[in-house]
């Protein structure tokens, strides 16, 4: 039998089915109803009247607070059904009216006013969103295809909106110097802000709000407030960020897409500024996890330095390539190589073969141990004061023991942890990078043993020299004398471009930059660093 054919024995009358479960071509196919007569059955896409018949069904019953009604018209009614109810009844939404725009083809666009009403206080809500109308598999009926953003845009799976008195009290975070910090001014810190009122809104000493918020699936996602109905009295949080240099980070970044930057004073672990210029509002200045690329030079010179395998001044030829178990690595376009240089300056001249060469005197955890034990990286034990990755520099074998001493392979960290190995470069201590005082809740902050004076001294000589002379030399121009960089470029898979990594230091403060697709270190996160140092701390 012809695929897509079924046969049928209804009231012992056999019945020929055309097509599939209704997302086919357009077909009329007759079954015996309850009268022994013929009823159509449609398939294929919604008409233009269809789409509008569902809609305006769908929008009038939402309108009137009708759940179950408004879900029956949905290809998910169950779902719908939660969802609309927790509209009227949690998120205390009334007086709804539903607008709808112009249809183009089977997607209806529609505006929603409505009032949100808790507590004697109320307050006009405006939004737009859209729905699709499609064709029920099995009921062949025209159905609003249910997602929870026909709800609320900003809705994913799981979410569901609530109206309520605050569960953590406002706050007002202000910088170091005392200085207020809002989302308003610094967009950026829009995620960091509701983190920190989570997690310390009832330490801060004030009185909760009303809100209509989103409740997230994800237990340990912050609401994102929507609208406000009553403020409450914002208590006072300080935290570690500098407003100027917040200001710089955050015009820095917003010259390259995908954009991450952060920056910590070394003497202290304090984070001064974090901003990223993402379209998905996530915070991968932080919680990033993708390869350093040649930034992880500076902890793989420490390594070698440490297991007594090399020193600033001692060889590490720049071959044009090298292999490593079967696997050829080399430099980037246009290296010259140098068959008698040194660490330092095949560091600043960011030669891979140098350091690959290397993998062979190191042993499959020597990378590791050097990140875990020195370094305070990939033990998860980082209490930062909001979310943070903590590094992964894991033991590994084969060609991949070579590419993470060029901070590729299995390597991966975020601009925070490159920031940190950078302070920890500077002055031999680390210290673990935090944005609010441990003093405030009493967590306790990881630790690690850091490195010799002997050690501090040759990687300081290096990214100076990488700075003044080598592949940082353009972006650094006028920042020393008390400088350092390293850049560094990551390839990934699919990508047209590398990622663009560079960290460096001036003075009192490090910071680390990265862009995805960016190309070169100093094609893109160079000069958002160099701009953030030049700002000072």
């Amino acid at each position: 039998m012809r695929k897509g054919v079924k046969v049928a024995v209804v009231g012992g009358v056999f019945v020929v089915l055309v097509g599939g479960a209704g997302y086919g071509a357009y077909n009329i196919l007759s079954a015996l109803n309850d009268d022994g007569g013929t009823a159509s059955v449609r398939t294929g896409p919604p008409s233009g009247a269809e789409v509008k018949e569902t809609t305006g069904k769908f929008f009038t019953a939402w309108e009137k607070g009708r759940a179950a009604t408004a879900a029956s018209y949905t290809n998910y009614p169950e779902d719908a059904a939660s969802l609309l109810t927790a509209y009227g009844q949690e998120a205390h939404i009334t007086k709804v009216r539903v607008t709808p725009g112009a249809a183009s083809g089977d997607t209806v666009p529609f505006t929603v006013r409505a009032t949100v009403a808790y507590k004697g206080v109320s307050k006009p809500l405006e939004y737009r969103s859209r729905l699709t109308v499609v064709r029920g598999e099995t009921t062949h009926r025209a159905l609003v295809d249910w997602q929870p953003s026909v709800v609320y845009p900003r809705l994913r799976k799981g979410d569901t909106l609530v109206t309520g008195d605050t569960a953590k009290a406002p706050i007002e975070a202000v910088d170091r110097d005392g200085k207020v910090l809002t989302k308003e001014k610094y967009p950026s810190l829009g995620p960091v802000l509701d983190e920190l009122r989570r997690r310390y809104g009832d330490k801060a000493g004030g009185t909760p709000g009303v809100e209509l918020v989103i409740r997230h699936a994800d237990q340990n996602t912050a609401d994102t407030t929507l609208l406000t109905l009553a403020k409450g009295r914002a208590g006072r949080l300080p935290t570690t960020l500098s407003a100027s240099v917040q200001a710089a980070a955050e015009t820095a970044v917003a010259k390259y897409t995908e954009s991450s930057v952060v920056a910590l004073k070394p003497s202290t672990g304090e984070v001064l500024a974090v901003a990223n210029h993402r379209d998905d509002g996530f915070n991968a200045a932080f919680l990033g996890e993708l390869a350093p690329g040649s930034t992880m030079k500076i902890l793989s010179a420490a390594t070698l330095i440490d297991m007594g395998k090399a020193t600033a001044s001692g060889p590490a030829p720049c071959p044009p390539s090298a292999v490593s178990l079967s696997q050829t690595f080399h430099n980037l376009k246009g290296l010259a190589p140098d068959d008698h240089a040194t660490l330092s300056e095949s560091f600043a001249r960011s030669c891979n073969t140098a350091f690959v060469k290397f993998a062979d005197e190191v042993k499959v955890n020597s990378l590791e141990t050097e990140a875990e034990e020195r370094f305070g990286l990939g033990r998860n034990n980082w209490k930062v004061g909001v979310p943070s990755f903590d590094g992964r520099v894991p033991a590994s074998d084969g060609p991949d023991k070579a590419a993470n001493l060029i901070g590729q392979g299995q390597v991966q960290m975020s601009p925070l942890n490159m920031a940190s190995v950078t302070a920890t470069a500077m002055t031999g201590v680390f210290r673990q990078p935090v944005i609010v005082s441990p003093k405030l809740d009493g967590r306790e902050i990881a630790t690690a043993r850091g490195l010799s004076a002997t050690t501090v001294a040759q990687l300081r000589s290096m990214m100076n020299r990488t700075a003044t002379s080598g592949t940082a030399a353009g972006v650094m121009a006028g920042l020393g004398p008390d400088f350092g960089a390293k850049t560094g470029s990551a390839e990934v898979d699919g990508q047209a471009k590398s990622n663009s990594w560079f960290t460096g230091y001036r003075d009192d403060i490090a910071a680390t930059a990265m862009t995805q697709d960016g190309g070169h270190g100093i094609d893109a996160a160079g000069p958002i660093v160099a701009s953030v140092l030049r700002s000072g701390g």
